[in-house]
């Protein structure tokens, strides 16, 4: 059957599930990370990498063939299996947006000088507009594209200014002298664990650009989106990396402010202000979007008022950081429980595949079911680990 795809709509999918990843819990994370890694970072995120582009492009084959959202799928692999998935990926979103709020109002704070509360609350407004617009799909494919590509051109800028170690990275990308089970653990569930992964996927099916006759371009879109975050996290790093071997400690209250400022001064902190509020309120419109496509299809009445459902979650995101705060502990955090969540989401979707009741005749290429499997199995192991590094304190 001939193709019949809109590389308009492909393109929008792909910048936000990247938009998605790229909030302030990226930014956060990466800086955190390198600071305690070093040049070893490096061989995390190219380990992550790996394990990023294997998880999507299962499930967005998965969902494109099924023409299905995932949690009917996983209904129709176990039934209540999909409930299951449905309340662990809402509540990760949700949490995901208090933080994402605090950073569009930390941006705006920085930018203009007002309260991070009120910085929040316009954030929010601006994106709830985009949900009441009648073409909403439409606009938050174009605002996707530019929060992107103003995110990757300014992160260029400071990791330029920052004169990074360059060849150093190179060489600890393949021979680490360091290594930390959390850190791959959080940077894999902050690119494509909880609902990040299936923000594309859940478009791309809202839009109706799936099937067989598609897979070739799902493939595009799902390895562009994961190369769109990773050429943002190593433009981060090498930025972070650039500070941090020059002796300088980054705050701990704002670590990502830190890298942006060390390298740049107040003009790199102007520019930390426009990232981190466009990183915020990029995925404060994804993980909305995408928490709310895991829930519409349970009952008719959420189907009926999924916008203002949409637009409910927002606020009450918004409602609950005005109440108790941002801590820089919960963006982490809550990328370790998206790893969690990314096997038990992948193992479903490995397990659909081979079910005909929701593939029909498609065959699944068993080198990707064989890799997917073994993304499963890594990233138990990294749970494990990192489990047991927090109980021995490390």
């Amino acid at each position: 059957m001939k193709p019949k795809y809109n590389w308009s709509i492909l393109l929008g999918a792909a910048f936000l599930m990247a938009s998605s990843a790229i909030g302030p819990g990226f930014l956060t994370q990466t800086a955190v990370f390198t600071q305690q890694l070093g040049a070893s970072f490096a061989f995390v995120i190219l380990l992550s990498i790996i394990l990023d582009a294997i998880a999507q492009l299962n499930i967005w084959r998965i969902i494109a063939v099924a023409d299905k959202p995932a949690q009917d799928i996983a209904n129709k692999v176990f039934p209540g299996l999909g409930y299951f998935i449905s309340f662990l990926v809402f509540l990760g979103g949700l949490a995901f947006n208090i933080g994402n709020i605090a950073g569009a109002g930390l941006g705006l704070n920085v930018l203009f000088g007002i309260s991070v509360g009120q910085g929040a609350v316009i954030s929010a407004i601006m994106a709830i507009g985009i949900f009441i617009y009648k073409e909403a799909g439409k606009a938050m494919d174009v605002f996707a594209k530019t929060m992107g590509l103003i995110k990757i051109v300014l992160a260029l800028i400071i990791a330029y200014t920052s004169s990074p170690p360059l060849a150093e990275a190179a060489i600890r990308a393949v021979n680490p002298t360091q290594f930390s089970f959390t850190a791959v653990l959080t940077i894999v569930g902050g690119t494509v664990g909880g609902y990040i992964t299936f923000s594309g996927a859940h478009r791309l099916l809202d839009a109706r650009q799936t099937g067989i006759q598609n897979l070739g371009a799902v493939n595009k879109g799902a390895l562009s989106a994961i190369g769109l975050a990773s050429i943002m996290r190593l433009l981060l790093f090498i930025a972070a990396l650039g500070v941090v071997s020059k002796g300088f400690t980054l705050d701990p209250s704002n670590p990502a402010a830190s890298v942006f400022k060390l390298a740049s001064g107040e003009i790199g902190y102007k520019i930390f202000g426009v990232v981190i509020w466009a990183a915020g309120i990029s995925s404060v419109v994804g993980s909305a979007y995408t928490s709310i496509s895991f829930i519409k299809s349970f009952h008719p009445l959420i189907l009926k008022f999924n916008r203002e459902i949409t637009i409910a979650f927002i606020a009450i995101s918004c409602i609950i950081f005005i109440l108790i705060g941002k801590p820089v502990k919960i963006l982490l955090t809550v990328g370790a429980i998206n790893g969690f969540i990314l096997p038990i989401a992948l193992g479903i979707m490995l397990i659909a595949a081979y079910k005909t009741k929701i593939i029909a005749n498609y065959k699944q290429p068993f080198w990707l079911t064989l890799t997917g499997l073994a993304v499963v199995l890594t990233m138990v192991w990294m749970s494990y680990g990192t489990i047991i590094q927090m109980i021995n304190g490390d």
